[in-house]
């Protein structure tokens, strides 16, 4: 453990912080968030309001609101996960006295412990009342992950050294905003209105709320239980319970809360808050709720085990328990899609990005259900991206940069420089390799899963479209005798156009090019597979014809790749572009990550320059292992050797700041198999991203799930080079000296606990009994079967 997380106590299966400090509540509210695919809720103190101090939020997977804001003279519009009415708020005083908070009295200890076996977040407290005399208070706090519509808080209070009465209040607030991240301040956050509260009974109380445009119902009952009689006096915004209880030294009171949430996007439900106030009248008492709460928890970590020592292994665990709690079995019920930070706050408004494409391939290999449902989001929102390319004057499906929750573009026209304070255009919409992104889950989930009436029929849907967009996007150079795709913008992000050019856009970025390829070329493959009935309507409904598959034929191996210096060139042009003073800028701004901040509070722009944001041609790598990648560059073309692709790793490894919290994943994959000797440095990044807050305050708005699930896959299929392809296991591990023996479950063709075990030169599989057929495994130096209930143990090659 290093100085910087000193203060970070985790051992085994907890995550523990000690002592109160302000400056660091964000983010360890994000990192003890609590959430079951439904809904998660931040770890922020019960007694503390939203402040600058404090930031309690609840968010529903895929509960969205749509507000026009006034933003430097123009009218921009935003859709935004919505921050829901807090069920959190438990306050405390003495009788007549000021209401305790750790801002306003005397903190003598403190510690919150986020158990990640059992989903619980416990913490402890003992506050300063005066003349020797202390309150200890105890809480744990879960949301369920068995029943997805409900949450509970326990809070013991005990006195230390005297006796009197206690105020305690609880309450479900209303009154709530999104005010959660700073530099969206400027934009209209008041998502809730029509706010009512009532009673249900002398326990319980309601509240009922909606949305203001997207007209999301929402109802939420809570029920207080304790040893003394619980009144609920009338409150406009909040549902307030409260209750005087009588401590006597050394004696503990419970006080339980119980929670239910339910929105009108649930099924099987007619009004929300009568399925809330009927779910918590049913719910049992705590102990008994925890209990079911553990059992689902047991099963998740069962379907999702992971043994990896040491540090790194305690990292991935809070990683994978962060993933499960946002996408959980109960997301395959729902229409939602990847939440690019979680359920765990505002940023990026909730948006979906590409940041599937680092998650999904984890979730293929242990939760298939999830990843189809995760695709069949997109595949709803086909339609909308069919309009979208017709608006741009293309055929084919042009899926958004950002979407939500109707699939239309909702990436911001401009957003604000924190540095500078000017708000910018934003260009990122022109990012069109997130189809490329969708086309490659579609294809590993097949391959992974073994789905093949999801690949014929949703999945050849997606994938006939993107490649129809990518196609005619391209066009045909004469000079160069190859097809170009002009006015994108890569994964780097930093390029957004030309130096001096008048519009946005850059021409052949290398990664769009060759991943616009691989799609022509995979869904070429996807459609003469197709059982003949399906493919015949298939073509008639999409109107495909031989014409236009004989020019994704000639598209898909004329694409034009750019090269200078002897390296894959990141977009045509780049090689024309200065050097920057890489050494000058660290030293005199010392984190250079957002190094387009920066330039442009100097009155610069980044596209001037060599460098990256993150990993860009690179990805490449990441996406597809040696032998794939040199075929793809040999269908086009081009001869990809070793040594050229060693060249270009370390060209881009010199040029890139690491602004983004997946650039560290992808280098440590790539440099795994080009630069072991320095990949455990970027692996290294990739772990600490959230924990130590690398990207300086991002994660108290919430964790980065893309780089998150990426670490898990890093050890799934980076360094065991595990691919699913052919219908069989293929692996190629480079074991790390700094993670050489580790192991992991998984599921594969309906194998259920396959397990996988690395012990430096060794390999072990075991497949678990059932009636299967056999799974085929290739290595490089050869290819064997395994038996359900039989292990097979190997020895690698040097």
């Amino acid at each position: 453990m290093t100085a910087e997380d000193a203060e970070t106590a985790a051992t085994g299966w907890s995550w523990e912080y000690d002592g109160y400090a302000p400056a660091d509540e964000r983010l360890r509210e994000s990192l003890c968030a609590l959430g079951n695919g439904y809904f998660a809720t931040r770890g922020a103190l019960p007694e503390c309001v939203a402040d600058d101090v404090h930031y309690p939020g609840t968010y529903a997977a895929g509960c969205y609101n749509r507000l026009t804001s006034d933003v430097a003279g123009h009218r921009v519009e935003n859709e935004d996960m919505v921050n829901l009415p807090n069920w959190l708020p438990l306050r405390f005083r003495p009788a007549g006295g000021e209401w305790i908070t750790p801002d306003t009295a005397t903190v003598l200890d403190h510690r919150q412990v986020l158990h990640l076996s059992s989903g619980l977040l416990e913490r402890r407290t003992r506050y300063a009342l005066g003349e020797g005399q202390a309150l200890f208070v105890r809480q744990q706090r879960l949301v369920h992950m068995g029943d997805p519509h409900l949450a509970a808080l326990r809070t013991e209070f005990t006195a230390e050294g005297f006796a009197g009465e206690l105020e305690v209040e609880a309450a479900l607030d209303g009154g709530v905003t999104n005010a959660g991240v700073a530099r969206y301040r400027d934009l209209d956050g008041r998502h809730l209105t029509h706010v009512h509260t009532g009673s249900a009974g002398p326990d319980t109380v309601w509240l009922r709320c909606r949305t203001r445009t997207s007209d999301i119902r929402i109802g939420m009952a809570a029920r207080l239980t304790t040893v003394s009689p619980v009144s609920d006096p009338p409150d406009a915004t909040r549902a307030v319970q409260r209750v005087l209880l009588h401590l006597t030294p050394g004696r503990t009171i419970a006080v339980d809360k119980t929670v239910a949430l339910h929105t009108s996007r649930d099924p099987a439900i007619s009004d929300p808050l009568a399925a809330a106030v009927s779910r918590v009248g049913a719910a049992p008492g705590f102990e008994e709720l925890l209990e079911g709460h553990l059992t689902a928890w047991d099963q998740l970590w069962r379907r999702a085990d992971l043994e990896v020592p040491g540090e790194p292994g305690r990292i991935l665990r809070l990683h994978l328990f962060h993933v499960l709690q946002t996408l959980s079995p109960h997301t395959a019920d729902l229409d939602v899609g990847v939440p690019a930070r979680g359920l765990h706050g505002e940023a990026y408004r909730g948006h979906v990005f590409w940041d599937e494409l680092f998650v999904l391939p984890y979730l293929n290999l242990h939760f298939p259900e999830v990843s189809r449902a995760l695709l069949t989001y997109r595949h709803r929102r086909l339609d909308a991206a069919l309009a979208a390319a017709r608006a741009a004057g293309r055929r084919g499906a042009m899926y958004p940069w950002q979407s939500g929750s109707d699939g239309r573009e909702e990436t911001q026209e401009l957003h604000l420089n924190p540095r500078s304070g000017r708000w910018l255009p934003d260009r990122s919409r022109l990012q069109h390799h997130v189809g490329s992104a969708i086309a490659y889950n579609v294809w590993q989930y097949c391959e992974a899963s073994g789905d093949t009436e999801f690949l014929h029929t949703k999945g050849a849907e997606m994938l006939l479209q993107i490649a129809r967009f990518w196609a005619d996007s391209a066009v045909y150079d004469e000079g160069l005798g190859r097809h170009r795709i002009r006015g994108v913008v890569g994964p780097d992000e930093y390029h957004d156009a030309y130096p001096d050019a008048s519009e946005p856009g850059l021409d052949d970025n290398a990664y769009t090019n060759v991943t616009a390829a691989w799609v022509l070329t995979r869904t070429l493959e996807v459609l003469r597979g197709l059982p003949e009935p399906r493919r015949r309507e298939l073509l008639e409904r999409t109107g495909l014809d031989g014409g236009e598959l004989e020019q994704w034929e000639d598209i898909s191996r004329t694409l034009h790749v750019p090269f200078h210096d002897g390296v894959i060139s990141q977009f045509e042009g780049y090689g024309d572009l200065a050097e920057l003073d890489w050494e000058g800028y660290r030293k005199q701004y010392d984190d250079i990550r957002r190094l387009d901040r920066i330039l442009e509070a100097e009155g610069d722009t980044v596209n001037r320059y060599r460098a990256s944001k993150q990993a860009d041609v690179l990805m490449l790598g990441y996406l597809f292992a040696p032998a794939e990648l040199r075929a793809l560059f040999g269908r086009l073309g081009y001869r990809l050797d070793e040594d050229t692709w060693r060249r270009t790793v370390d060209h881009y490894l010199d040029r890139t700041s690491h602004g983004s919290t997946l650039s560290g994943l992808v280098h440590g994959w790539v440099l795994a198999r080009a630069r072991r000797a320095e990949a455990w440095t970027f692996c290294q990044e990739a772990l600490r991203g959230d924990i130590a807050d690398l990207q300086g305050g991002t994660t108290g708005e919430g964790i980065h799930l893309g780089a998150m699930a990426g670490t898990l896959d890093l050890v799934q299929r980076g360094l065991t080079g595990l691919e699913t392809r052919g219908g069989a296991l293929w692996l190629a591990p480079v074991p790390l000296p700094e993670l050489s023996s580790y192991g992991f479950a998984i599921r594969y063709h309906g194998h259920w606990g396959v397990r996988l075990r690395l012990e430096r030169e060794r390999l072990e599989i075991a497949v678990p009994s059932s009636d299967r057929d056999p799974i085929d495994v290739r290595l490089p130096d050869r290819a064997v079967s395994v038996q359900p209930g039989e292990t097979c143990r190997l020895v690698l090659p040097d």
